[in-house]
């Protein structure tokens, strides 16, 4: 058993995904992590992430149906600038970044997991490329 690592979890539509969750769920498996997921809100301003926190309240939700305890908090549009609110070395050890495949995420085309390393100076930085929601009817 390894001591336990505190990770940030950036992700925003697919932060329900089975693919994140499996993954999440998988490091339990190599021990007690602890896990803050960090969702950019759409748009600037207080509203915007007040808009956000259904979605919020709902992944974390899904996540402690899966056996995964967590706490969360809407950031910044700018997934970077929304790490950098809650990022402490002391505290986090590592970050996992979930988005949508390819060409279709915003994030992977600007390389958010790169940026994030330099911005960071996290031990690890990885990448779970996760299935779009699936639209509501």
């Amino acid at each position: 058993m390894h001591a336990p690592i505190s990770v940030l979890v950036v992700a925003n539509v697919t932060a329900d995904s089975p693919e994140l969750i499996n993954t999440l769920r998988a490091r339990l498996e190599d021990g007690p992590d602890r896990f803050t997921l960090v969702m950019p809100c759409v748009g600037p301003g207080l509203q915007a992430r007040d808009v956000a926190r259904p979605r919020l309240d709902a992944a974390l939700a899904a996540w402690r149906e899966a056996g995964i305890e967590a706490d969360g908090l809407v950031g910044d549009e700018d997934p970077i600038e929304a790490v950098l609110e809650v990022w402490d070395p002391r505290r986090h050890d590592e970050i996992i970044v979930s988005t949508l495949p390819g060409p279709q995420s915003r994030w992977m085309r600007t390389d958010l997991p790169s940026r994030l390393m330099r911005a960071t100076d996290a031990s690890r930085v990885t990448h779970v490329s996760s299935s779009a929601p699936a639209p509501v009817r």
